[in-house]
């Protein structure tokens, strides 16, 4: 817990600079000893030098780690560091992730089934209407569905997950704090009703043009894939895309009209073995989850399948809070296969958890 506040500072003195801050503390030893070192001892370090390591030094003087904690939450912002349980699994895996990221509404543990969905920021009629449908689609069968919160289609994939009743988390290129672009200010508010708002930048920092690649990188590291709707031939889309490819991500594309400077993205994708996309079908049958999450019927009966036990324990549950204890004593199973028979249920977005251990249906009508 004491290195807790050395990771906080390091994240504000080197936001979006996560390669540095891992390569200090691989070199001092330990995130304490890397805070602690004077401009001397900085300088011997690799890549940093003299003039580097007194601005440094000079910085970390002016900031008092126990102050910028207490602003934090009194703002509403939590933040977690790489080595705690809530940190997102996904993006720890990736080659640089983010030591510290700041959050504000609540991550879960379901965000691991996470999809990415990005595109143009003046999209056509069609790719706002391609875009909303994915999003919807995803979430209503329990997919978090990411995205960067710019204009365009990130904004359409944000709110077509709100539609879907599910999840979505907004990555930003600024400080959680900021609301950019403006107009995005209710919709940032329903992200974090529903969802997380995260960046890795400090409070108040700006949406500066180098800090969107580096967001663009803890997009695609969230998801499992990457789905791009409607790019021209230099779209930051494209950039979150060849991010999702190095983390070992896969990547698909909606097709569009030939003649369109907004398909040339998607296609140049497709014909580089990019799945084709024409429904969220195909993103879940892509992810190996068609079976898992199987989406609603034509008559909008949903086909979600559970196992014997999921199935027992949904049928206890009602919309109003039920007991874990209740939960075990009333179906009869061992407390182990409650509980994963409760996650799973969550996952599939059947159920809720509540504080106190209660559970709830979701509301959704699925027997």
């Amino acid at each position: 817990m004491e290195d807790r506040i050395y990771w906080l500072g390091w994240q504000y003195l080197l936001p979006g600079s996560g390669k540095r801050v891992w390569s200090l503390i691989e070199y001092f030893g330990s995130v304490k000893a890397a805070w602690e070192a004077t401009a001397q001892e900085l300088a011997g370090a690799p890549g940093v030098g003299a003039e580097g390591a007194a601005g440094l030094a000079r910085r970390k003087a002016g900031l008092e780690l126990d102050e910028l904690a207490a602003k934090l939450s009194s703002a509403g912002i939590s933040f977690v560091c790489h080595n705690e349980p809530g940190y997102p699994g996904k993006l720890l895996s990736i080659y640089d992730p983010p030591p510290v990221i700041f959050v504000r509404g609540f991550l879960k543990a379901a965000d691991d089934l996470a999809v990415a969905v990005v595109g143009a920021r003046k999209p056509s009629s069609y790719g706002q209407l391609v875009a909303e449908k994915l999003a919807r689609d995803l979430a209503a069968v329990g997919i978090t569905v990411v995205s960067g919160m710019a204009r365009g289609i990130d904004t359409i994939a944000h709110k077509g997950a709100l539609a879907g009743c599910g999840r979505t988390i907004a990555v930003l290129g600024c400080g959680p704090d900021i609301v950019y672009p403006r107009e995005n200010k209710r919709i940032m508010e329903q992200i974090m009703e529903k969802g997380a708002v995260i960046s890795e930048f400090p409070p108040g920092s700006p949406p500066e043009a180098w800090h969107f690649p580096a967001r663009n990188r803890i997009i695609s590291g969230l998801s499992l894939g990457t789905v791009v709707v409607e790019a021209g031939e230099r779209s930051g889309a494209l950039i979150t895309a060849d991010f999702a490819l190095e983390q070992g991500r896969d990547v698909m594309a909606v097709p569009g009209n030939v003649v369109s400077p907004l398909s040339r993205g998607p296609h140049r994708l497709i014909k580089q073995g990019a799945r084709l996309v024409e429904g969220a079908g195909d993103i879940l049958d892509e992810l190996g989850m068609d079976k898992l999450f199987p989406l609603p019927d034509s008559d909008g009966e949903s086909l979600v399948k559970m196992s014997k036990e999921e199935e027992a324990l949904y049928r206890l549950l009602s919309l109003e809070p039920v007991s874990l204890d209740e939960l075990i004593n009333q179906s009869g199973l061992v407390p182990q296969k409650v509980m994963a028979a409760l996650m799973y249920l969550e996952i599939k977005g059947l159920t809720r958890q509540l504080p106190g251990k209660f559970y709830t249906r979701t509301g959704r009508n699925m027997l």
